[in-house]
């Protein structure tokens, strides 16, 4: 039996493929079929091949679902572009994809023209626009038959920048060409998550879909026949009352949504019926252990967590069970083989840090940069994802923080990870990044950058309190020099912290002359 959308259409064509929890708008598997057949055939009315790029620069919004499955049916590269992104940003996304076409949307016309000026002769669709470029009106031009030329399609994700300038993760070329042909997150997706094959799935994505993760989950969600019900926006009671609207049995978060759920009034976090709810995955971040462990208590033994990144070299799961006798873990690996290894590439043993490495026959390269591709990669053809952590004797995997986030204060090796983990912790918190400065004596000095959970709180007050809070926990080496408070985070939506924009801001500062 075919595991695909275009499955679905033929036997189910009236069960809902998409529902919008904001608009209520919805789509229909019939509909979605028509609709990405139409989007095949206009990608080859623009001379999109097979193997050629395309960017989309959208908001959460029903129509990307129609992109996703069109290209994958036009053996064709869709390079999602994050919403966060400055125009700059997004058009040396576009030049270096060599995407031939953007879609985007009436939401960001202020940042078209500039990139109408990086990126000259670009073909550009505008959904909402109304005019010769309008999107709906290319698309209802097209047939809804099938293009003759049907192949399996790709994603070319780029790095969210966090330490650098994006890098385009391009995968491996699929297995088997056949559209319909069987993906490797589906197995993983039922085998791993315990996610359902009848179709009954009803799954809430609360994140933008240019990420690796929703694009993914939701693929596979369509793949299984299921519904996927996606937020326009997160919020956290707005995802609760969803849970409750639509019967919601499976979900996706990242720890800062948890963390944005228990700073909730006690009231509002009870008054919805969350009985339906099945399976709720996270990842993306090391989940701090206290805020997980209340998770559990509050959702039940639902709360899945998994290990992987973009570039789908492998994964770790790990489900509330076997989390509860090993706090902290990310799971034993389901796909791929781990390697954990030293400075010099040796593999260490149980309980020491490392590099984490994945053992997998599919690996990707870095678009257009072959030097980021070899420093990824281990002699014995393992890769990494840039992350530091250990294995325990029984196999299950712990994460310490990100290779490129380590502080080096003093001589001694500190990871933010630790910090931040305590610091979202307390009542009065409600985000936190820790950075290291320069620092002429320690050579870098730890920052804590708190976004309290009320502004107004901010203050030495506030930070006597926190350093009381850590001292504890923490050695004196660790603690932070200094608390900057600010009422928001450069946090991208998928969990992901901007710390680059951090560091860079006070690696200025420090050139400053004194006054």
């Amino acid at each position: 039996m075919s595991m695909h959308p275009i499955a679905h259409a033929a036997t189910r064509p009236d069960h809902p493929a998409v529902i919008m929890t904001g608009s209520g708008q919805q789509i229909t598997y019939g509909e979605m079929e028509a609709e990405s057949n139409r989007f095949a055939h206009l990608l080859r009315a623009h001379g999109i091949a097979a193997g050629d790029a395309f960017a989309v620069l959208l908001e959460n919004r029903i129509e990307y679902f129609t992109l996703i499955w069109g290209s994958q049916r036009a053996g064709t590269m869709l390079v999602p572009i994050s919403s966060r992104l400055t125009a700059p940003e997004a058009a040396y996304i576009i030049r270096d994809a060599e995407a031939k076409l953007l879609i985007t949307s009436g939401y960001f016309t202020g940042m078209l023209d500039a990139i109408r000026a990086e990126c000259p002769g670009l073909a550009v669709l505008v959904m909402d626009s109304g005019d010769a470029e309008d999107f709906a009106a290319a698309l209802a031009a097209q047939p809804s038959s099938p293009i003759p030329d049907q192949s399996a399609g790709m994603v070319m994700l780029y790095s969210s920048g966090t330490t650098g300038r994006p890098k385009g993760i391009r995968p491996a070329p699929p297995a088997d060409p056949d559209p319909q042909a069987a993906v490797p997150l589906v197995g993983l997706a039922v085998m791993g998550a315990g996610m359902p094959t009848d179709g009954s799935m009803i799954y809430l994505s609360p994140a933008p879909l240019y990420h690796a993760a929703p694009i993914g989950w939701c693929s596979v969600v369509h793949r299984l026949g299921g519904t996927v019900v996606m937020m326009e926006k997160f919020d956290p009671e707005e995802a609760l009352k969803a849970i409750e609207t639509y019967k919601v049995t499976d979900s996706q978060w990242v720890p800062t949504h948890f963390v944005r759920f228990l700073k909730l009034d006690p009231a509002v976090r009870t008054k919805y019926d969350l009985s339906s709810h099945q399976r709720a995955l996270h990842a993306a971040a090391p989940c701090p252990v206290p805020i997980k462990r209340e998770m559990i208590e509050w959702w039940g033994p639902i709360v899945n967590e998994y290990y992987a990144g973009s570039e789908s070299i492998g994964m770790t799961m790990i489900r509330s069970a076997d989390w509860l006798t090993h706090p902290g873990s990310v799971g034993r690996a389901i796909y791929g083989t781990l390697h954990i290894c030293g400075p010099d590439g040796e593999e260490v043993g149980p309980g020491e840090d490392g590099l984490i490495y994945f053992e997998n026959a599919l690996l990707p390269t870095y678009h257009n940069d072959p030097a980021k591709t070899r420093e990824a990669m281990h002699p014995k053809g393992w890769m990494t994802l840039g992350d530091i952590g250990h294995l325990d004797a029984d196999g299950f995997l712990y994460l310490t923080d990100r290779k490129s986030h380590m502080i080096i204060s003093g001589g001694v090796n500190i990871y933010p990870q630790e910090i931040e983990n305590l610091l979202v912790t307390h009542p009065k918190v409600m985000d936190a990044a820790v950075i290291g400065a320069p620092c002429p004596d320690l050579g870098e000095k730890v920052v804590a950058v708190v976004q309290p959970k009320d502004m107004a709180q901010a203050g030495p007050t506030l930070e006597a309190e926190l350093r009381e809070f850590l001292a504890p926990s923490l050695s004196k080496i660790k603690m932070p020099k200094l608390f900057d408070f600010r009422p928001d985070l450069p946090r991208e939506a998928n969990g992901k912290l901007y710390k680059r924009e951090l560091r860079d801001e006070y690696a200025a500062k420090a050139k400053e002359p004194a006054e």
